[in-house]
Protein backbone atom coordinates (compact mmCIF):
# COMPACT_ATOMS: atom_id res chain seq x y z
CA UNK A 1 0.00 0.00 0.00
CA UNK A 2 1.47 3.41 -0.89
CA UNK A 3 2.22 5.87 1.92
CA UNK A 4 -0.81 7.91 2.87
CA UNK A 5 -3.37 5.18 2.15
CA UNK A 6 -5.06 2.41 4.12
CA UNK A 7 -6.70 -0.82 2.98
CA UNK A 8 -9.46 -2.81 4.64
CA UNK A 9 -11.83 -5.61 3.73
CA UNK A 10 -15.09 -4.24 2.34
CA UNK A 11 -16.85 -7.59 1.76
CA UNK A 12 -16.11 -11.33 1.71
CA UNK A 13 -17.73 -14.52 0.51
CA UNK A 14 -17.74 -13.91 -3.24
CA UNK A 15 -17.02 -16.68 -5.74
CA UNK A 16 -14.53 -15.42 -8.31
CA UNK A 17 -15.80 -11.84 -8.77
CA UNK A 18 -15.29 -10.49 -12.29
CA UNK A 19 -17.04 -7.09 -12.46
CA UNK A 20 -18.35 -4.35 -10.15
CA UNK A 21 -20.91 -1.57 -10.65
CA UNK A 22 -22.85 0.68 -8.31
CA UNK A 23 -26.57 0.72 -9.09
CA UNK A 24 -29.00 3.65 -9.00
CA UNK A 25 -30.20 2.31 -5.62
CA UNK A 26 -26.71 2.75 -4.14
CA UNK A 27 -26.05 -0.98 -3.87
CA UNK A 28 -22.84 -2.53 -5.18
CA UNK A 29 -23.52 -5.17 -7.84
CA UNK A 30 -20.99 -7.91 -8.49
CA UNK A 31 -20.71 -10.42 -11.34
CA UNK A 32 -19.33 -13.83 -10.41
CA UNK A 33 -17.54 -16.22 -12.78
CA UNK A 34 -20.18 -18.93 -12.34
CA UNK A 35 -22.96 -16.78 -13.80
CA UNK A 36 -24.47 -15.06 -10.76
CA UNK A 37 -25.09 -11.35 -10.25
CA UNK A 38 -25.17 -10.49 -6.55
CA UNK A 39 -25.22 -7.43 -4.32
CA UNK A 40 -22.93 -6.87 -1.37
CA UNK A 41 -23.11 -4.56 1.62
CA UNK A 42 -20.18 -3.15 3.60
CA UNK A 43 -18.70 -5.64 6.08
CA UNK A 44 -20.80 -8.44 4.61
CA UNK A 45 -19.73 -12.06 4.14
CA UNK A 46 -23.03 -13.14 2.54
CA UNK A 47 -23.74 -11.72 -0.93
CA UNK A 48 -27.43 -11.39 -1.81
CA UNK A 49 -28.66 -13.02 -5.03
CA UNK A 50 -29.97 -10.69 -7.75
CA UNK A 51 -29.85 -12.64 -11.05
CA UNK A 52 -28.19 -15.75 -12.46
CA UNK A 53 -27.68 -17.91 -15.53
CA UNK A 54 -25.09 -15.80 -17.36
CA UNK A 55 -22.22 -17.75 -18.98
CA UNK A 56 -19.04 -16.11 -17.62
CA UNK A 57 -20.29 -12.55 -17.06
CA UNK A 58 -17.35 -10.15 -17.35
CA UNK A 59 -19.03 -6.76 -17.80
CA UNK A 60 -21.61 -4.74 -15.85
CA UNK A 61 -22.87 -1.21 -16.53
CA UNK A 62 -25.91 0.78 -15.41
CA UNK A 63 -27.89 3.18 -17.61
CA UNK A 64 -30.62 4.67 -15.45
CA UNK A 65 -32.60 1.78 -13.97
CA UNK A 66 -31.22 -0.73 -16.49
CA UNK A 67 -28.30 -3.07 -15.80
CA UNK A 68 -26.40 -4.35 -18.84
CA UNK A 69 -24.55 -7.67 -18.48
CA UNK A 70 -21.90 -8.88 -20.92
CA UNK A 71 -21.42 -12.65 -21.06
CA UNK A 72 -20.17 -15.24 -23.55
CA UNK A 73 -21.67 -14.43 -26.93
CA UNK A 74 -24.34 -12.10 -25.61
CA UNK A 75 -25.37 -8.90 -23.89
CA UNK A 76 -28.51 -8.78 -21.70
CA UNK A 77 -30.35 -6.05 -19.88
CA UNK A 78 -32.29 -6.18 -16.61
CA UNK A 79 -34.65 -3.54 -15.28
CA UNK A 80 -34.50 -2.80 -11.58
CA UNK A 81 -37.93 -3.37 -10.01
CA UNK A 82 -37.71 -2.24 -6.40
CA UNK A 83 -34.83 -4.33 -5.09
CA UNK A 84 -35.38 -7.18 -7.57
CA UNK A 85 -34.67 -7.78 -11.24
CA UNK A 86 -37.40 -7.84 -13.84
CA UNK A 87 -37.29 -10.42 -16.64
CA UNK A 88 -34.10 -10.10 -18.71
CA UNK A 89 -34.00 -8.84 -22.29
CA UNK A 90 -31.49 -10.22 -24.77
CA UNK A 91 -29.93 -7.12 -26.35
CA UNK A 92 -27.25 -8.82 -28.46
CA UNK A 93 -26.79 -12.48 -29.28
CA UNK A 94 -24.62 -14.65 -31.52
CA UNK A 95 -21.41 -12.73 -30.85
CA UNK A 96 -18.24 -14.75 -31.48
CA UNK A 97 -16.22 -16.10 -28.58
CA UNK A 98 -13.51 -18.70 -28.00
CA UNK A 99 -10.21 -18.10 -26.23
CA UNK A 100 -11.67 -14.71 -25.27
CA UNK A 101 -15.19 -13.35 -25.18
CA UNK A 102 -17.31 -10.26 -24.52
CA UNK A 103 -15.75 -8.15 -21.77
CA UNK A 104 -16.28 -4.69 -20.29
CA UNK A 105 -19.09 -2.26 -21.07
CA UNK A 106 -19.03 1.54 -21.06
CA UNK A 107 -21.89 4.02 -21.44
CA UNK A 108 -20.93 6.79 -23.83
CA UNK A 109 -21.73 10.50 -23.44
CA UNK A 110 -23.91 10.09 -26.54
CA UNK A 111 -26.03 7.40 -24.82
CA UNK A 112 -24.60 4.57 -26.94
CA UNK A 113 -23.06 1.47 -25.38
CA UNK A 114 -19.50 0.32 -26.05
CA UNK A 115 -18.44 -3.29 -25.59
CA UNK A 116 -15.04 -4.96 -25.66
CA UNK A 117 -15.19 -8.15 -27.74
CA UNK A 118 -12.09 -10.34 -27.49
CA UNK A 119 -10.50 -12.56 -30.12
CA UNK A 120 -11.47 -16.21 -30.45
CA UNK A 121 -7.79 -17.26 -30.50
CA UNK A 122 -4.30 -16.18 -29.49
CA UNK A 123 -3.17 -15.20 -33.01
CA UNK A 124 -5.26 -15.86 -36.11
CA UNK A 125 -7.33 -14.30 -38.87
CA UNK A 126 -10.84 -13.89 -37.50
CA UNK A 127 -13.91 -14.79 -39.54
CA UNK A 128 -16.12 -12.21 -37.83
CA UNK A 129 -15.51 -8.43 -37.70
CA UNK A 130 -17.10 -8.51 -34.23
CA UNK A 131 -14.04 -10.30 -32.80
CA UNK A 132 -10.98 -8.44 -31.47
CA UNK A 133 -12.88 -5.19 -31.56
CA UNK A 134 -14.75 -2.54 -29.64
CA UNK A 135 -18.40 -2.55 -30.65
CA UNK A 136 -20.90 0.30 -30.41
CA UNK A 137 -24.69 0.11 -30.44
CA UNK A 138 -27.89 1.63 -29.11
CA UNK A 139 -29.19 0.46 -25.72
CA UNK A 140 -31.80 -1.69 -27.47
CA UNK A 141 -29.08 -3.42 -29.52
CA UNK A 142 -29.83 -1.64 -32.79
CA UNK A 143 -27.23 -0.09 -35.09
CA UNK A 144 -24.44 -2.47 -34.07
CA UNK A 145 -21.12 -1.16 -35.40
CA UNK A 146 -17.44 -2.05 -35.22
CA UNK A 147 -16.06 1.11 -33.60
CA UNK A 148 -12.38 0.03 -33.55
CA UNK A 149 -10.48 -3.14 -34.46
CA UNK A 150 -7.15 -4.92 -34.10
CA UNK A 151 -7.62 -5.41 -30.35
CA UNK A 152 -6.75 -8.94 -29.19
CA UNK A 153 -8.63 -8.71 -25.91
CA UNK A 154 -9.96 -5.23 -25.01
CA UNK A 155 -10.98 -6.17 -21.49
CA UNK A 156 -12.10 -2.99 -19.72
CA UNK A 157 -13.46 0.25 -21.17
CA UNK A 158 -13.68 3.67 -19.52
CA UNK A 159 -14.50 7.19 -20.64
CA UNK A 160 -12.20 9.92 -19.32
CA UNK A 161 -14.23 12.59 -17.49
CA UNK A 162 -13.94 16.02 -19.04
CA UNK A 163 -12.53 14.88 -22.38
CA UNK A 164 -14.93 12.13 -23.48
CA UNK A 165 -11.99 10.01 -24.61
CA UNK A 166 -12.66 6.27 -24.54
CA UNK A 167 -9.86 4.00 -23.29
CA UNK A 168 -9.40 0.23 -23.28
CA UNK A 169 -6.79 -1.95 -21.59
CA UNK A 170 -5.66 -4.71 -23.95
CA UNK A 171 -4.21 -8.15 -23.16
CA UNK A 172 -1.36 -9.04 -25.53
CA UNK A 173 -0.72 -12.33 -27.31
CA UNK A 174 0.93 -15.37 -25.70
CA UNK A 175 3.18 -16.74 -28.45
CA UNK A 176 6.06 -14.27 -28.10
CA UNK A 177 8.93 -14.00 -25.66
CA UNK A 178 10.27 -16.47 -23.13
CA UNK A 179 11.73 -16.84 -19.65
CA UNK A 180 14.51 -14.29 -20.24
CA UNK A 181 12.63 -11.99 -22.59
CA UNK A 182 8.92 -11.72 -21.73
CA UNK A 183 7.00 -10.28 -24.65
CA UNK A 184 4.79 -8.58 -25.69
CA UNK A 185 3.67 -5.70 -23.50
CA UNK A 186 0.05 -5.25 -22.64
CA UNK A 187 -1.21 -1.79 -23.49
CA UNK A 188 -3.64 1.02 -22.82
CA UNK A 189 -5.20 2.48 -25.94
CA UNK A 190 -7.29 5.55 -26.72
CA UNK A 191 -10.15 4.06 -28.70
CA UNK A 192 -10.93 6.11 -31.79
CA UNK A 193 -13.59 5.55 -34.44
CA UNK A 194 -12.26 3.45 -37.31
CA UNK A 195 -8.80 2.95 -35.78
CA UNK A 196 -6.87 -0.31 -36.01
CA UNK A 197 -4.53 -1.26 -33.13
CA UNK A 198 -2.51 -3.92 -34.86
CA UNK A 199 -3.51 -7.42 -33.76
CA UNK A 200 -2.61 -9.98 -35.06
CA UNK A 201 0.13 -8.52 -37.32
CA UNK A 202 1.57 -5.85 -35.02
CA UNK A 203 2.28 -5.95 -31.29
CA UNK A 204 3.73 -3.77 -28.48
CA UNK A 205 7.42 -4.50 -27.79
CA UNK A 206 7.95 -4.53 -24.01
CA UNK A 207 11.71 -3.86 -24.15
CA UNK A 208 11.76 -1.11 -26.75
CA UNK A 209 8.32 0.38 -26.03
CA UNK A 210 7.52 0.50 -29.72
CA UNK A 211 5.12 -1.35 -31.99
CA UNK A 212 6.71 -4.30 -33.84
CA UNK A 213 5.67 -6.35 -36.85
CA UNK A 214 3.59 -5.18 -39.78
CA UNK A 215 2.47 -1.89 -38.29
CA UNK A 216 1.60 0.34 -41.24
CA UNK A 217 -1.60 2.24 -40.47
CA UNK A 218 -1.69 1.04 -36.84
CA UNK A 219 -2.74 3.53 -34.16
CA UNK A 220 -0.16 3.87 -31.39
CA UNK A 221 -1.09 2.96 -27.79
CA UNK A 222 -1.63 5.63 -25.15
CA UNK A 223 0.96 3.82 -23.03
CA UNK A 224 2.55 0.43 -22.45
CA UNK A 225 1.77 -1.91 -19.55
CA UNK A 226 3.87 -4.80 -18.17
CA UNK A 227 4.04 -7.91 -20.39
CA UNK A 228 1.38 -10.53 -19.67
CA UNK A 229 0.08 -8.54 -16.67
CA UNK A 230 -3.49 -9.25 -17.91
CA UNK A 231 -5.15 -5.89 -17.21
CA UNK A 232 -8.82 -6.35 -16.42
CA UNK A 233 -10.91 -3.71 -14.64
CA UNK A 234 -10.11 -0.01 -14.78
CA UNK A 235 -11.61 3.25 -13.57
CA UNK A 236 -10.82 6.95 -13.71
CA UNK A 237 -10.59 8.39 -10.23
CA UNK A 238 -13.51 10.81 -9.83
CA UNK A 239 -13.59 11.03 -6.03
CA UNK A 240 -12.43 13.91 -3.87
CA UNK A 241 -10.66 12.18 -0.99
CA UNK A 242 -7.38 11.11 -2.66
CA UNK A 243 -4.46 13.55 -2.88
CA UNK A 244 -4.67 16.05 -5.71
CA UNK A 245 -1.98 14.26 -7.74
CA UNK A 246 -4.14 11.11 -7.93
CA UNK A 247 -7.37 12.81 -8.94
CA UNK A 248 -8.26 12.14 -12.54
CA UNK A 249 -5.73 9.29 -12.75
CA UNK A 250 -6.62 5.95 -14.28
CA UNK A 251 -6.41 2.90 -11.99
CA UNK A 252 -6.08 -0.53 -13.60
CA UNK A 253 -6.51 -3.91 -11.89
CA UNK A 254 -4.09 -6.46 -13.33
CA UNK A 255 -5.01 -10.12 -12.90
CA UNK A 256 -1.42 -11.29 -13.35
CA UNK A 257 0.62 -13.43 -15.70
CA UNK A 258 -0.27 -17.08 -16.30
CA UNK A 259 3.38 -17.82 -17.15
CA UNK A 260 5.43 -19.24 -14.29
CA UNK A 261 8.50 -17.28 -15.39
CA UNK A 262 6.72 -13.93 -15.64
CA UNK A 263 5.53 -12.55 -12.30
CA UNK A 264 3.95 -9.39 -13.64
CA UNK A 265 0.59 -8.06 -12.55
CA UNK A 266 -1.42 -9.13 -9.50
CA UNK A 267 -1.56 -5.46 -8.55
CA UNK A 268 -3.30 -2.16 -9.21
CA UNK A 269 -1.45 0.22 -11.53
CA UNK A 270 -1.90 3.98 -11.64
CA UNK A 271 -1.61 5.78 -14.98
CA UNK A 272 -1.37 9.58 -15.11
CA UNK A 273 -2.33 10.64 -18.62
CA UNK A 274 -1.09 13.91 -20.07
CA UNK A 275 -3.22 16.57 -21.80
CA UNK A 276 -2.73 14.80 -25.14
CA UNK A 277 -4.24 11.59 -23.73
CA UNK A 278 -0.99 9.60 -23.60
CA UNK A 279 1.46 8.74 -20.82
CA UNK A 280 5.20 8.01 -20.78
CA UNK A 281 6.20 4.77 -19.12
CA UNK A 282 7.38 6.81 -16.11
CA UNK A 283 3.75 7.80 -15.50
CA UNK A 284 2.72 4.13 -15.10
CA UNK A 285 3.37 3.04 -11.52
CA UNK A 286 2.31 0.28 -9.14
CA UNK A 287 -0.28 1.72 -6.75
CA UNK A 288 -1.26 -1.27 -4.59
CA UNK A 289 -0.10 -4.87 -4.17
CA UNK A 290 -0.95 -7.90 -2.03
CA UNK A 291 -3.74 -9.35 -4.16
CA UNK A 292 -4.02 -12.83 -5.63
CA UNK A 293 -5.81 -11.83 -8.84
CA UNK A 294 -7.47 -8.39 -8.83
CA UNK A 295 -10.12 -8.22 -11.55
CA UNK A 296 -12.50 -5.29 -11.05
CA UNK A 297 -12.28 -1.80 -9.61
CA UNK A 298 -14.71 1.06 -8.91
CA UNK A 299 -14.79 4.34 -7.00
CA UNK A 300 -17.27 4.29 -4.10
CA UNK A 301 -19.40 7.30 -3.04
CA UNK A 302 -16.85 8.30 -0.37
CA UNK A 303 -14.02 8.44 -2.92
CA UNK A 304 -12.36 5.16 -1.94
CA UNK A 305 -11.29 2.53 -4.47
CA UNK A 306 -12.96 -0.87 -4.23
CA UNK A 307 -10.90 -3.70 -5.70
CA UNK A 308 -12.34 -7.19 -6.23
CA UNK A 309 -9.91 -10.10 -5.89
CA UNK A 310 -10.88 -13.06 -8.07
CA UNK A 311 -8.54 -15.35 -6.14
CA UNK A 312 -9.80 -14.69 -2.60
CA UNK A 313 -13.41 -13.62 -3.17
CA UNK A 314 -12.70 -10.44 -1.18
CA UNK A 315 -13.44 -6.84 -2.11
CA UNK A 316 -10.84 -4.48 -0.63
CA UNK A 317 -11.42 -0.80 0.12
CA UNK A 318 -8.48 1.60 -0.37
CA UNK A 319 -8.82 5.10 1.06
CA UNK A 320 -6.57 8.02 1.84
CA UNK A 321 -5.50 8.14 5.48
CA UNK A 322 -7.69 10.32 7.65
CA UNK A 323 -10.69 9.94 5.31
CA UNK A 324 -13.74 7.76 5.93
Amino acid sequence: MPPGFTAEVFARGLTHPTALAFGPDGRLYVAEQGGEIVTVAPNSASPAAFANGYPTPLGLAWLGQTLFIAAQGQLDSLELAGTSAAAPTRVLTGLPFGEHQQDGIAIGPNGRLYLGSGSTCDVCTESSPYSAAVLSFNPNGSDLQVFASGLRNPYALAFQPGTGRLYADVNGQDNLGGPFDPEPADMLVHIQLGANYGWPRCWPNARQLTMDGQCQGVTQPATYLPPHAAPTGMVFYTGGSFPAADRGALFIAEYGSSFSYDRTGQDVEEVRLGPDGTAPISAVTVFATGFQHPTAIVVDPSGALLVADYGTGIIYRIQAKGRQ
